[in-house]
């Protein structure tokens, strides 16, 4: 994944959830599944329902949310972006 690749909200998710104690439940409104998420993944999602942003972008969030190390903030963005993409909640929009 590059630093410049502009990430999205799947059209259609309206990102109905509930948060409490570290955690959140999240209906994806394309697929009908439920999904537990951590908070750094919802801050994510939160993020891109302001409008598509770049991975960089992104970790500028969890970094403000989060204070993470450089390495740790670098592989914890990765990681959730993947994760994300795996539920079709979010993808990347084409150059």
């Amino acid at each position: 994944m590059a630093a410049s690749e502009t990430w999205r909200l799947r059209p259609g998710q309206t990102l109905q959830y509930r948060q409490w104690d570290g955690e959140c439940i999240l209906y994806n409104d394309l697929s009908g599944d439920t999904h537990l998420l951590g908070d750094g993944a919802i801050e994510l999602l939160l993020a891109l329902r302001r409008g598509p942003a770049t991975r960089a972008a992104l970790a500028a969030v969890l970094q403000a949310e989060f204070d993470l190390e450089p390495a740790e903030l670098d592989l914890e963005t990765g990681t959730l972006l993947h994760d994300l993409q795996h539920l079709n909640l979010i993808d990347t929009l084409a150059c």
